[in-house]
């Protein structure tokens, strides 16, 4: 088989229409503009409309990607949709996506990595495009997260917001890539922690699909700590180093992890993508949020070392190191 490598052909995001500021969850919760952004960094949130589900935001940010790319949605053999807040328990949410967009070939599944859900998509996909089983890709990360808060709980409601973005990925030949493309990656599981964030129910334990529980302490540490291990493997398996980065997309939770990640794996602040102030943390969307806002800017060009990373609920953790 002839060696191939993935790379990115475009990316696109979406956000409900629908703006929460930190004012507004003031009049109805004990918080303050000043509280939130003090401890996190986020102005505002936006909320799905009623009736606006996961797959509809996830197509949204799919057309996008795909105009970037400049292809239609029959050029997709492979839709992958990492999401915590899927449409039904079944079918997949990628199979609506897949439905929505008028395709009728390829294959199409979720995957469940919580706030690592985009890099471990993104790394799936990377394999299946490589072996072989596809040739372009949809990689979108999407959720309805704000259905699963407590809006009495300052300590979570403040934190989250819905969106979706999307990454469309192609197999070509290792030697026509010139150096593009995933590069590395590094997954990482601890199943010890769930417990320190979860949702309080499912399926086959309640009945329900539960809300939202944090240890917010707990999590930040983590998530400072462990972090710097794969971030470190992926620069050291594609042979380069911290210094050659031009840009870090992290995931978009916090910025006071984000401020720590940075300073903690010597990546300079200004080579930081940070977009968690206008639309909070939207799980396994925000990535891929980060990096359309990167691109749409001009941050994020041809030919740049981009390293995204996440860490989620389970724990999960992630990252993976891209020529663009």
């Amino acid at each position: 088989m002839i060696p191939r490598r993935s790379i990115v052909r475009g990316v696109g995001g979406y956000l409900p229409e629908r703006v929460v500021s930190n004012a507004e969850l003031a009049r109805t919760v004990d918080t303050s503009d000043e509280w939130i952004v003090q401890r996190t960094g986020i102005t505002c949130r936006h909320i799905a409309a009623d009736g606006e589900t996961t797959s509809d935001l996830a197509v949204h940010a799919a057309r996008a990607a795909l105009d970037r790319a400049g292809m239609r949605p029959d050029d997709i053999d492979l839709i992958l949709v990492a999401t915590a807040t899927p449409d039904l328990t079944f079918p997949a949410t990628a199979t609506l996506v897949q439905h929505k967009l008028g395709i009728r070939g390829g294959f199409a599944f979720d995957l469940a990595a919580a706030c690592s859900g985009f890099v471990y998509a993104a790394v799936s996909a990377d394999a299946l495009l490589k072996n072989g089983s596809a040739r372009r890709a949809l990689v979108i990360g999407s959720e309805t997260i704000t259905r699963l808060l407590d809006w009495n709980d300052r300590a979570t409601c403040v934190l989250f917001g819905d969106g979706a973005g999307a990454m469309v990925l192609e197999s070509v030949p290792h030697q026509e890539a010139a150096g593009r493309g995933i590069l590395s990656s590094r997954l990482r599981a601890d199943g010890r922690f769930w417990e320190k964030l979860y949702t309080k129910g499912g399926p086959s334990t309640t009945g329900g699909v539960g809300l939202v529980h944090m240890e917010g302490r707990e999590v930040f540490r983590h998530a400072v700590g462990v972090m710097s291990d794969v971030v470190a493997g992926a620069f050291d398996d594609a042979g380069v180093s911290v210094d050659e980065l031009d840009w870090f997309v992290p995931h978009q939770a916090n910025k006071r992890i984000i401020d720590a990640a940075s300073i903690r794996l010597g990546i300079p602040l200004e080579k930081t993508v940070v977009t968690v102030d206008r639309h909070a943390n939207t799980s396994a969307a925000s990535v891929p949020l980060a990096l359309d806002v990167a691109v749409g800017d001009g941050r994020i060009k041809p030919g740049d070392l981009v390293m995204i990373e996440a860490m989620g609920g389970g724990f999960t953790w992630g990252a993976a190191l891209i020529r663009w």
